[in-house]
C-alpha cells in the first residue's frame, strides 16, 4: 500500500459506517433523558401580556416548565452578537426565552421539560399565551420606508450601513467614471430568501455530574459552543466539555452559537440533575433556525466599446431578518466578493442592512456570494447584450491577468484582512469551460440557451486551527482537530495529510473532529476553511513528529536523522531498507519508561540500554512520547475560482425549465483527494440548482411562513440534476505550506447567475429575478 496519498482520489473511509446505519447522530444519544419541547410565537410581532402555565400543571410526566421570567441573570441576557462591526450601530440579538416582545413567528417562549417529547409537547399545547398583536414588517420594501419598526430603538429598521468605495487608477469615483463612460446602463436585481434545511435539525443533548458539564450538540463548531456555555453559566473552561457527533449536514445554520437551545438545556440539566435533551423538528428548523439569500440590489454601471468596466455603482438593500446573531458578515461577503474575477475601473458599494419580522440571516452555503455572483454575472450579460456581443468576449477583456498575481481589489475582506487575491488563471480557466461545454459550436434555438457565470471565492478565513498527531506503541497515527465534521469527508483528507507526511499506511490512521476533550482550541467549520485551516494544522503538526522520530531512529539505529526516510511504517536508512525500525518501535523509545507492561514496552525501561547515560530520559524542551500539536494562522485569505456554464430547455407551453448539461471548472489549488472536491462541487451545483428553480422561503404580510415543510418547500430530486462534468485547475496558494484553497461552496455559488443567463439565451427575455418559477417564467412571456 503506497504512503503518497496526497492528490490521490481515497474511498471515503466515513461512508462504510454511515451508509450501513452505524452512524451516531444526536438523536441517537440520551435514550434516558429528559425531553424538551417550546411553546413558540404564532405571532410574526407581537407584545407578550400573560403566561398562563396552570392549565399544563397536572400533567403526569411533567417535570418543569421556564419562562424568561424564571432565569437567572446570565442565563437571561440576551444571546451574544458574535461578530460586531464599526458599521452595525444597531446590532440586536435575541433573548434566550422571548421577554415582553416576540418578533418572528417561531420564537422561544415557554420551555417545558418532561418525561417524553410526546408529553411535552402535550404540555406546551396546554400553555396560554396572551398576545396583543403588533404591525408586522415583511420585506424589503416595508422595512425601508419604515414605518414600522421591528424594534422600538431602530430608526428606519436600519441595523447597519456600510460603504466601500475604489478609485480609478485615474482616481475617478464611480460615479465620475459611470458619467464619463461611453456607454451606461442601470438596473434592478432580486435574490429572495432561502434556507440551509439539513436533513438532521439541531439538537442539544446535556448532563451534569455535580463537577463537569459534557453537552452534545448537533453543531459546526464545538469549541465555540463550549465556551458560550460557560460564559452563560459561570462554569471554568475546563469543567465544560462540547461534543459534535456525527452531523447530518450544516450548510452555514449549525455555525450560529449558542442558540437558545444551547443554553437553555445545559442550564435547566444542571438545575435539576437530570439528563436533558431537545431534539429540533421539521416545522422548527423552518420557523427557528436561520434562513440567508434576501437582498435587493440596485446597479449603475459605465463602459467602453470592448465591453470593459469603467465604473460599477452597486446600492444592496440586504434582509436581516429579526435579529444579527452573526453581525453584518453575509452583505459584506456580498459587497467585496461581487468584484469575481475582474479588474474593475472604478467600484463604489453601499449596503444597508435591515430589520424584519422574519426568522433571523445567518450564513448559508455560499454566504453571499451568490448574491453578489448574480449581480455581476447579470451585468456582464447585459453589457454583452447591449453591445452584441459574446458573453465570454465581455468576460474576458475585464479579467485579472495571470502575471498581476497576487491582486489587491482595495477592498477589506470579512476576515477584516485586505482582499488581496493570492493566485489564478482566469483566461485559462475560461478556455476550458468554453471547451467543456462547447461553447463556441452551441447553437442558440427557441427554448434552449446556454449561459455561464465566473466567480472568486475567498477561503481559508482566519484566524487560526490546531492539529494534534499522535503516533502510539502499536504504530498507529491518531489525529485530532477542533473544527467538526458535517460530511465533508475530514476523516479521509486529513488521514491522507497525515499518512502522506508520517509515511505511514492510511489504514494505520484514525481522525477525531469534533470534540473538545481531544483538542479545546479550534473556530469552525464554515467559510470553504476545514481543509486549508486543519489541513496544514495538521501538515505542522505531522513535521514536528516526524522530526522527532528521525531524531530517535537515528539513535537507535546510530545513523545521521538526516539519512533516515519513513515508509509503510518504517523508519530506514535511505538505500538500506534493512537497516530500519518500525515507528511504533520509535514510539515506544519517545516515552521512557520505569515499568514494562508488555513485550514491546520493556524496551524503553531503564535497564533495557537503549538510552545514554549521560543524558537525562528525557531531553531538556523535550516531552514524552511521539506527538506534536501544531497551529496555522493566516495572514489573510486565500481566494478559489471557478467558472460554470450551462445549457437549458424550456416548454413553450408549460415553461417547465430543464437543466440538460451542467459543467465546472474549478480552481481550489493543490487537491488533496479529487474525488472528494468533485463530490463537494456536484453537492453544490445541486444546492444551487434547487436556490435558482425552487427553493425559495414564502413569507405572507402578516410575517407567516406559507411553506415551512417539505410538502411545501420544494427541493430538486435527482431527476432535476443533470450529470455534472468537472475540470480541475490548479494555481497553488502561496499562502499556505500545501498551498490549497478552499472547495466547500464552489458549486453553489454561480448557479443562479448561471441559469439565469441561459435563460434569457432560451427566451429572450431579461431575467432579473431569483428563483424563478416556471409560472414566473410563463408571466414574463406575457402569458
Amino acid at each position: 500500500m503506497t504512503t503518497k496519498l496526497f492528490g490521490e482520489p481515497v474511498q471515503r473511509r466515513e461512508d462504510p459506517r454511515l451508509l450501513a446505519g452505524h452512524g451516531r447522530y444526536l438523536d441517537d444519544l440520551g435514550s434516558g433523558a429528559l425531553a424538551v419541547a417550546f411553546v413558540r410565537s404564532p405571532h410574526a410581532h407581537a407584545r407578550i401580556r400573560d403566561i398562563d402555565v396552570a392549565p399544563a400543571l397536572d400533567v403526569d410526566g411533567l417535570v418543569a416548565i421556564y419562562t424568561w421570567e424564571d432565569l437567572p441573570e446570565r442565563v437571561g441576557r440576551p444571546l451574544p452578537l458574535l461578530i460586531p462591526h464599526p458599521a452595525l450601530t444597531h446590532g440586536r440579538t435575541a433573548y434566550p426565552l422571548a421577554r415582553d416582545v416576540v418578533r418572528h413567528v417561531g420564537e422561544p417562549v415557554v420551555m417545558v421539560v418532561a418525561t417524553d417529547r410526546y408529553l411535552a409537547e402535550d404540555v406546551c399545547a396546554l400553555i396560554e399565551v396572551d398576545y396583543e398583536p403588533l404591525k408586522a414588517v415583511v420585506g424589503l420594501e416595508e422595512a425601508a420606508h419604515g414605518a414600522a419598526l421591528v424594534h422600538d430603538d431602530v430608526p428606519g429598521n436600519v441595523g447597519a450601513h456600510l460603504v466601500q468605495e475604489v478609485l480609478s487608477a485615474a482616481g475617478r469615483g464611480a460615479a465620475e467614471a459611470i458619467e464619463a463612460a461611453p456607454h451606461t446602463l442601470a438596473f434592478r436585481l432580486d435574490i429572495e430568501r432561502s434556507a440551509s434545511t439539513p436533513l438532521e435539525g439541531r439538537g442539544v443533548y446535556a448532563r451534569w455530574d455535580g463537577t463537569d458539564l459534557r453537552v452534545y450538540s448537533s453543531t459546526q463548531t464545538s469549541t465555540s459552543v463550549r465556551m458560550a456555555i460557560a460564559a452563560a453559566l459561570g462554569l471554568p473552561l475546563p469543567h465544560v466539555e462540547v461534543i459534535a457527533p456525527d452531523v447530518g449536514g450544516g450548510f452555514g445554520v449549525k455555525i450560529v452559537h449558542p442558540w437558545p437551545e444551547e443554553i437553555l438545556v445545559p442550564w435547566a440539566a444542571m438545575l435539576l440533575g437530570r439528563e436533558l435533551k431537545w431534539t429540533e423538528d421539521r416545522r422548527e428548523h423552518f420557523i427557528a433556525a436561520a434562513h440567508e439569500r434576501g437582498q435587493v440590489q440596485h446597479v449603475r454601471v459605465g463602459f467602453d466599446d470592448d465591453g470593459r468596466v469603467l465604473g460599477l455603482d452597486v446600492t444592496i438593500l440586504h434582509d436581516h431578518g429579526a435579529y444579527t446573531p452573526y453581525g453584518i458578515i453575509v452583505p459584506i461577503i456580498t459587497a467585496t466578493q461581487l468584484l469575481g474575477p475582474y479588474r474593475i475601473g472604478a467600484y463604489r458599494v453601499e449596503f444597508s442592512a435591515v430589520y424584519t419580522n422574519t426568522v433571523q440571516v445567518t450564513p448559508y452555503r455560499g454566504a453571499g456570494r451568490p448574491q453578489g455572483v448574480f449581480c455581476m454575472e447579470r451585468t456582464m450579460d447585459k453589457i454583452a447584450r447591449y453591445l452584441g456581443k459574446d458573453r465570454t468576449q465581455v468576460r474576458e477583456v475585464n479579467f485579472i491577468q495571470p502575471d498581476e498575481f497576487p491582486y489587491d481589489q482595495g477592498m477589506i475582506f470579512q476576515d477584516g484582512r485586505p482582499l488581496i487575491y493570492d493566485s489564478g488563471d482566469y483566461p485559462r480557466m475560461l478556455r476550458m469551460v468554453k471547451e467543456l461545454i462547447g461553447w463556441d459550436d452551441f447553437r442558440p434555438a427557441p427554448g434552449r440557451g446556454i449561459g455561464i457565470g465566473c466567480y472568486v471565492e475567498g477561503t481559508g478565513v482566519g484566524p487560526y486551527e490546531g492539529g494534534h498527531v499522535q503516533i502510539t506503541s502499536d504504530g498507529r497515527v491518531h489525529v485530532s482537530t477542533g473544527l467538526t465534521s458535517q460530511g465533508q469527508g475530514h476523516e479521509t483528507v486529513f488521514a491522507q495529510i497525515a499518512a502522506d507526511r508520517l509515511g505511514v499506511p492510511i489504514e494505520r490512521v484514525s481522525v477525531v473532529t469534533g470534540d473538545t476533550r481531544r483538542f479545546g482550541y479550534a473556530v469552525g467549520t464554515f467559510a470553504s476553511r476545514a481543509a486549508v485551516m486543519s489541513g496544514n494544522a495538521i501538515a505542522l503538526a505531522c513535521a514536528k513528529v516526524r522530526e522527532k522520530a528521525l531524531r530517535i531512529a537515528g539513535d537507535a539505529l546510530e545513523a545521521d536523522p538526516a539519512d533516515l526516510t519513513i515508509s509503510e511504517g518504517l523508519v530506514h536508512v535511505a538505500g538500506s531498507p534493512s537497516a530500519s525500525i518500525p515507528l511504533s518501535t520509535v514510539a515506544v523509545l519517545a516515552n521512557p519508561l520505569r515499568y514494562a507492561f508488555d513485550e514491546e514496552t520493556a524496551k524503553a525501561t531503564q535497564f533495557a540500554g537503549t538510552a545514554s547515560p549521560d543524558r537525562p530520559p528525557v531531553a531538556e524542551g523535550e516531552e514524552p512520547g511521539l506527538e506534536g500539536r501544531g497551529y496555522y494562522s493566516p495572514i489573510r485569505s486565500t481566494f478559489a475560482a471557478g467558472m460554470h456554464a450551462a445549457i437549458v430547455e424550456t416548454d413553450p407551453l408549460t415553461a417547465e425549465i430543464k437543466v440538460v448539461r451542467y459543467v465546472v471548472v474549478h480552481d481550489c489549488g493543490k487537491l488533496i483527494n479529487p474525488m472528494i472536491v468533485e463530490g463537494q462541487i456536484h453537492g453544490g451545483v445541486a444546492q444551487g440548482i434547487g436556490g435558482a428553480l425552487y427553493e425559495r422561503m414564502a413569507y405572507d404580510a402578516d410575517g407567516q411562513l406559507q411553506n415551512a415543510s417539505f410538502m411545501d418547500f420544494l427541493m430538486p430530486y435527482a431527476t432535476e440534476v443533470p450529470r455534472i462534468e468537472t475540470g480541475h485547475l490548479e494555481t497553488p496558494s502561496p499562502l499556505n505550506p500545501l498551498g490549497i484553497k478552499g472547495a466547500g461552496e464552489a458549486g453553489v455559488i454561480p448557479v443562479s447567475a448561471v441559469i439565469a443567463s441561459a435563460l434569457e439565451d432560451a427566451e429572450g427575455i431579461e431575467i432579473d429575478r431569483m428563483p424563478i418559477s416556471p409560472s414566473e417564467l410563463f408571466d414574463l412571456r406575457g402569458g
